[in-house]
């Protein structure tokens, strides 16, 4: 526990499952864990949700073609949201206007076949994106980088459907357009559904370039024009059903190869031998070569995929969970905290119940701590300051902040007794003068004075929080709720 005081030294501070065959859109009205409305967040709120964007926080990087990097970020907003931050390089998207037009319309799409786009950030040279984060890894991963079992056939022909539904959804709603639709796009929420990524549904930035993969998977009317069209997108998919089917990331010509050979059982996965029928085999073979087609127009449109795809869906009524052998099933990845009035208070940066509580609290958690004072207590000058102790009280009752954080200095700085509740109390007086600094200043004072002190590590919380720096607020909280707990325990 007494870490924080280190970590946060006085040194550091500075100024500063439906049935698969259905899906549907959510909104923010659907109750708990709903997917919250679009927002612009802060530079500060966004690096206090990813530690600093620390490397421990990377989930993916893409090098020099896609010059950027997704991280795991916590908000610690009213639903303790986990979230996908992805933080483009500098020299992308110059245009703040564009990035933020973009950013909005994307922002507006609401599917439970997307991993949603919740928020975005430009502010100077930064562009980020945040989105609901999918904790079960990505379809490249499940497919080419097994570790203990293979993709399931019922569980491919499933990924297949929500991905076509997905784009079907986006077209709908005039964003037809996904850029560089691969396996690295394909995204599996805690209930192991698929869901595809809203990133791919963001023009590209300056460079135009909408396919960074190797150009073999690229649509071939793009190598002609550089131009993206709904059909280039139906290509792309194709290139999924194919990956779907072998368990590898084989170029598209060399499977049209085998298929125009009728060789097309060599294309499908080894693993899946005997796990699935030859006609269905056949038929998502043929989707993917309709796909595949050179002219665009050949290429079917996605609402007849997605039509073709449900005929072919089996055991609907398993949840993905089972079939993707994920032990856990759909269960939170963090509970929230349950935590006391004071810790409660602090955590919403609520001062007036703050306030309340310390004042009803008094000086009791003093007792043992602060009432060894020296000889000097029979002088003139130590009647003084206890004098000033008690003016700071009867201010700091009566919320006249100012005058309670004027009596509190002379008290602390005649320096005769040591009191965590008087720096407690002169913290809350800060945080009420707006003077976070000095607040988180006067909370650690008063965790080294008493390190087992709940209310200080509570305290130092709510300070952060004034700061901006949520992701160390929220481990004060509960470092303090640890402190109380254990306490509690032994009473």
């Amino acid at each position: 526990m007494g870490a924080r005081c280190t970590k946060l030294s006085l040194c550091w501070w500075s100024p500063h499952l439906k049935p698969s065959s259905q899906y549907s859109e959510c909104s923010e009205d659907e109750g708990k864990g709903a997917v919250p409305g679009f927002r612009e967040y802060g530079m500060d709120e966004l690096r206090a949700a990813t530690d600093g964007f620390s490397s421990e926080r990377i989930v993916s990087e893409h090098g020099e073609k896609a010059p950027n990097v997704v991280y795991r970020g916590h908000l610690f907003d009213a639903a303790d949201r986990i979230v996908a931050v992805k933080r483009f390089n500098k020299f992308a998207w110059p245009d703040p206007r564009q990035f933020l037009e973009e950013a909005r319309a994307v922002g507006q799409l609401r599917s439970e076949r997307l991993a949603n786009l919740i928020g975005c950030c430009c502010e100077g040279d930064e562009r980020l994106l945040v989105s609901e984060f999918m904790p079960h890894e990505t379809l490249a991963k499940h497919l080419f980088h097994w570790d203990t079992q293979p993709m399931k056939w019922a569980m491919r022909i499933r990924v297949a459907l929500h991905l076509a539904q997905a784009l079907e959804y986006c077209s709908g709603k005039g964003r037809a357009l996904y850029h560089d639709l691969n396996a690295y796009r394909v995204l599996f929420d805690q209930d192991g559904n698929p869901r595809l990524s809203c990133f791919g549904l963001m023009k590209n930035s300056r460079d135009g370039k909408s396919y960074s993969t190797n150009l073999a998977f690229t649509p071939p009317e793009y190598l002609r024009t550089g131009r993206v069209t709904a059909e280039s997108v139906v290509y792309s998919f194709g290139t999924l059903l194919l990956d779907l089917l072998t368990g590898k990331h084989i170029p598209p010509s060399h499977a049209l190869d085998l298929i125009r050979g009728k060789n097309f059982l060599m294309l499908m996965d080894s693993c899946l031998e005997g796990h699935f029928s030859n006609d269905d085999g056949t038929e998502l073979v043929r989707l993917a070569s309709r796909c595949l087609q050179y002219e665009p127009r050949e290429r079917p449109n996605i609402k007849s995929l997605v039509s073709a795809l449900t005929s072919l869906q089996k055991e609907a009524d398993v949840p993905s969970y089972m079939l993707m052998g994920i032990s856990q099933g759909p269960a939170s990845s963090e509970k929230p905290l349950s935590l006391t009035p004071l810790g409660e208070a602090c955590s919403r940066l609520d001062l007036t119940a703050i306030h309340e509580i310390l004042e009803k609290l008094g000086y009791k958690d003093d007792e043992g701590i602060a009432n060894e004072l020296s000889f000097q207590m029979w002088t003139n000058q130590m009647q003084e300051t206890l004098n000033s102790k008690k003016h700071g009280d009867r201010a700091f009752r009566a919320k006249d902040f100012v005058t309670a954080i004027d009596y509190y200095t002379q008290f602390i700085d005649g320096g005769t007794m040591i009191s965590p509740t008087v720096f407690a109390r002169r913290c809350l007086s800060y945080l009420m003068n707006e003077m976070p600094q000095e607040a988180l200043g006067d909370a650690m004072q008063a965790q080294a004075i008493f390190p087992q002190w709940p209310t200080a590590f509570y305290l130092q919380a709510a300070a952060l929080f004034s700061l901006g720096m949520d992701v160390d607020a929220q481990e004060s909280i509960k470092d303090g709720l640890a402190l109380e707990t254990r306490k509690n325990s032994m009473n």
